[in-house]
């Protein structure tokens, strides 16, 4: 009797497992056309120019783009600077900086300048101070050594 109802079970399972998994195969392939770049930029600066867009949300989409592999864009970058001196909120506008530089990776050398060299007009234009401006690019208690003076 348990044989009998786990052998009706086992093939009940089966039959639904096999339609599900073509209709995800299904689903997948055609999921949809890949964005391009210029889309992507497009999408995220649209994002971040909405209007009544609060801190909460600005923090959503800088947090989605820094967990992607890969560094946005200096207009993405711009965007999110706009967005928060809209809100009034220096600290996201650092922290967006710092997360955009941390993004750079081993490439910090070359990349990093290339941004600040296309973003610093905005910066500028929004009172925002960079990293180096303010000291965060070295460690906090790197003191001179008192045998050094």
């Amino acid at each position: 009797m348990l044989r009998i109802t786990a052998r009706s079970l086992a093939s009940a399972m089966r039959s639904t497992m096999i339609p599900t998994s073509s209709r995800v195969a299904a689903v997948r392939s055609l999921h949809g056309t890949e964005e391009s770049a210029e889309e992507f930029d497009k999408r995220y600066e649209k994002y971040f120019s909405r209007e009544g867009i609060d801190a909460w949300e600005i923090r959503k989409g800088m947090n989605d783009l820094l967990g992607m592999d890969l560094v946005p864009s200096p207009k993405i970058i711009e965007a999110g600077l706009r967005a928060s001196r809209r809100v009034n909120d220096i600290a996201l506008a650092i922290r967006w900086l710092e997360g955009c530089k941390d993004k750079c990776g081993d490439q910090k050398a070359t990349l990093y300048p290339y941004l600040l060299e296309k973003i610093t007009p905005t910066l500028q234009e929004l009172g925002v101070p960079t990293l180096e401006e303010l000291g965060y690019d070295k460690p906090e208690l790197a003191l001179k050594s008192v045998y050094d003076a």
